[in-house]
């Protein structure tokens, strides 16, 4: 009779009990002070549950699961992502500490004793509650952040940003310190969402912030906190599928994002044109094949890369066009153009420094030919 009587009584002092244990809160803990009234009525109801379901539990001990589980359902969902697992526990162990109190006060030792025993071990069902809370919290949380994050990087490729897109990207942890990368690439072989899941703890553990998605057959990483591009090209293009990657070049911010994943991914679709191609390679690496497909950005890019400047020097224009469609070596040249050497070689190393592009390397050659021919048949269009 006693067993049944002080859970009851227990039960009928709920409030006071509930009252006591929030006070002790406040006076412990810094975090529960900080908390805002409607979170601190959350916790109340928490505990509250908790000194009621420890009273159903000592009745019903064989319904301990659905009994700890039910604490919880008590207070909105939100109240796992103000108060962390540490604090939750804290604030049950603080509601048993006072429900044990009352026990301690039984005069009746038979009472007493076996209570005690009960509270200890349902204490220990009800933090493994507050753990299944939090896991189920965090399944929760991921999946919606990993749909976020798609959307987000969805609306980069397409064009779309405004403000609800950016408040997004500083939701998903984005800091918007350093330089932004692209990366695109095939997607590895096997289940996606784990390879966006691997990719994703690479760049925590190199200290990236990181966006990323698969669009068809595309994986594509919009990388922040970039100090060295290259560097971080390589170290995150091991975690891509088989077949060429291809980076961007460093961008100052999201708002450059859209016109390079564009580009991006539109040199991906052409990679396969240089079979040796680097892995990663860089985006402009591929305006030559970008342009032969018709891509009028890369076109443009190369006319204003090579041909204009070449233009403005009437010699190294004319240089250029005799050691590439000519003569391809230095003496032949020299001989078509009745200069010295020494001439053609110090212009050569002039069209390097001016265009970027180097005539003696095989690869730049082409795109310098490239250039040369887009920018030729610009002028017959004028």
């Amino acid at each position: 009779m006693a067993g049944k009587f002080l859970p009851a009584r227990i039960k009928q002092s709920t409030g006071e009990l509930t009252t006591a244990a929030t006070q002790r809160m406040e006076s412990e803990f810094p975090w529960y002070r900080e908390l805002g009234a409607q979170e601190r009525s959350w916790v109340g109801l928490v505990a509250q549950a908790g000194i009621t379901a420890f009273v159903d539990w000592y009745r019903h001990p064989e319904q301990v699961g659905e009994i700890t589980a039910g604490v919880f359902g008590s207070a909105p969902r939100e109240l796992a992502r103000v108060i962390s697992l540490e604090q939750t526990v804290s604030l049950v162990r603080t509601t048993i500490d006072v429900v044990e109190e009352a026990i301690e006060d039984i005069d009746d030792l038979e009472t007493r004793i076996p209570l005690r025993e009960a509270v200890l071990r349902y204490s220990r069902e009800i933090a493994f509650s507050a753990a299944g809370v939090y896991a189920r919290a965090a399944e929760a949380r991921g999946a919606w952040d990993a749909r976020v994050e798609a959307l987000v990087v969805d609306a980069f490729v397409r064009g779309d940003l405004d403000s609800t897109v950016l408040s997004r990207v500083s939701a998903l942890g984005w800091s918007g310190q350093g330089s932004v990368l692209l990366i695109a690439g095939a997607p590895p072989i096997g289940e996606p969402e784990l390879a966006l899941a691997v990719l994703r703890r690479a760049a925590a553990n190199h200290g990236l912030d990181l966006l990323t998605g698969i669009h068809g057959n595309v994986m594509l990483a919009i990388i922040g906190r970039v100090t060295q591009p290259s560097r971080v090209a390589r170290l995150l293009s091991v975690h891509f599928g088989p077949g060429p990657i291809v980076a961007s070049d460093s961008l100052d911010g999201l708002d450059d994002v859209p016109k390079a994943a564009r580009s991006t991914m539109a040199a991906l679709g052409v990679a396969g044109a240089w079979p040796a191609a680097p892995r990663p390679a860089i985006t402009s690496d591929f305006l030559p094949e970008l342009a032969l497909a018709g891509d009028l950005d890369a076109k443009l890019a190369l006319i204003a890369a090579i041909y204009l400047p070449l233009a403005a020097e009437e010699t190294l224009l004319a240089t250029a066009s005799n050691f590439l469609e000519s003569s391809p070596s230095l003496e032949a040249t020299a001989r078509t153009m009745f200069v010295h050497a020494n001439t053609v070689r110090y212009r050569l190393r002039r069209i390097t420094e001016i265009t970027g592009y180097s005539p003696n390397e095989p690869r730049d050659a082409f795109a310098l030919r490239m250039g040369l021919t887009l920018g030729r048949i610009s002028q017959l269009d004028q």
